[in-house]
């Protein structure tokens, strides 16, 4: 039973993370800042019970790209178009600025030139776990309309913000690929996506009536497909994982698929947070808290300073205030970034220690802070009895 330590690591991390997020929810915090306590708590730098850090690491590697399937399902771009028209020019806007500002500003502190653009794409995009959070808080103070605002914005960031990552791989060179032999594979995985879409829908709609066997076929078709983006294609497992959603997003079919998904996405998406908190080094903190500063500036100037200006002349239906510190933190998109420049050695130890400080703080603040800025909508009314 030489697996029998490895389940009880992912029970007790679960509990852990579970009895972590409630207390967070209590106190009036995200669930979130919770279970990236949890991870904090088992981690090696911590003193006290040490998980199986692999496993949780794989777990969550899994979780990502569960999630990033997910959200790549729920985009539905011609719906936005007909909702929130100032959406598709203002987010992907918002994203070129805070991109552009932000490599600028890595760039003057030392960071190496790839490390600098990859950071700055990770503090330009904001997390989708975080924003449905957000939306779905029994706590929340957002109306509909923000509601919408913020999940439109949030997937057209990461629409905008993947394929932007897909071109900087390819003239990279990140995983040692020619230019053109990155480009291909770029091309080719198209092609896959496209096959996908075809296939999986009229795969899935003859599954409908066996429940196991559609939920096995979705959540295996969303590890296949990014699997081999990543292993014959070159394209990073999250990135491929993200476009294999977008390929298949406008088929009833997969819609049923999303919503058979979610919870276990939820739980991996739980494994990822604590995956992140069990990564951050508390002795690391001081050499890396003036870069971890920076960022969170620029999350605050470049981004949500932005998104605010945007969301107003854009005159979209919603808070414009709310709207930009909904979109204030880095995310999932940012912890995969930094992980390729960390592992490409554009990014030191030092200075993915302070992208994942950032990612917490920022994660911990805007959840907090969005509450505060808006009002709570109006419960409603009883409809009074027919006379």
């Amino acid at each position: 039973m030489s697996t029998a330590p490895v389940v009880l690591d992912i029970g007790l991390v679960l509990l852990l993370a579970a009895g972590l997020g409630w207390v967070a929810r209590r106190v009036g915090l995200p669930s979130v800042v919770g279970f990236l306590a949890a991870g904090l708590a088992v981690s090696p730098f911590t003193p006290g019970y040490v998980a199986d850090h692999e496993q949780i690491e794989l777990l969550a590697d899994v979780g990502v790209v569960l999630l990033l399937f997910e959200v790549g399902i729920e985009v539905d771009l011609a719906r936005l178009r007909r909702e929130q028209r100032g959406l598709l020019w203002a987010a992907p806007l918002q994203l070129a600025i805070s991109w552009a500002v932000s490599t600028a500003a890595l760039l003057v502190v030392g960071l190496q030139p790839l490390g600098a653009i990859l950071v700055g794409l990770a503090v330009a995009m904001s997390s989708s776990v975080v924003i449905v959070n957000i939306t779905r808080s029994r706590r929340r103070t957002t109306d509909r309309p923000t509601e919408q605002a913020l999940l439109g914005w949030s997937v057209l960031q990461d629409v905008t913000g993947v394929a932007a990552a897909a071109i900087v791989f390819a003239f990279s060179g990140i995983g040692g690929r020619p230019l053109p032999v990155a480009i291909g594979g770029l091309a080719l995985f198209a092609v896959l996506a496209v096959v996908a879409a075809q296939v999986l829908p009229a795969v899935l709609r003859r599954l409908r009536a066996e429940h196991d066997l559609f939920l096995i076929v979705s959540v295996a078709s969303g590890l296949v497909v990014a699997a081999l983006g990543a292993v014959v294609f070159g394209v990073p497992l999250a990135l491929a994982a993200f476009v294999a959603g977008l390929a298949i997003s406008d088929r009833p079919e997969t819609a049923e698929a999303r919503r058979r998904l979610l919870p276990f996405r939820d739980v991996f998406a739980v494994l990822f947070f604590v995956a992140v908190g069990s990564l951050v080094d508390p002795s690391s903190l001081p050499g890396a808290l003036p870069l971890a500063a920076l960022l969170v500036v620029l999350v605050v100037v470049a981004k949500v300073g932005v998104a605010w200006v945007l969301g107003r002349v854009a005159r979209l239906d919603a808070r414009p205030l709310q709207l930009a510190v909904g979109l204030g933190q880095l995310g999932e998109f940012g912890y995969v970034l930094a992980g390729i420049a960390l592992a490409a050695g554009a990014l030191a130890a030092g200075e993915f220690t302070a992208v994942l400080a950032s990612i917490v703080v920022t994660i911990a603040a805007s959840a907090v802070v969005v509450r505060m800025v808006g009002t709570a909508p109006e419960p409603p009314q009883p409809v009074p009895p027919a006379a």
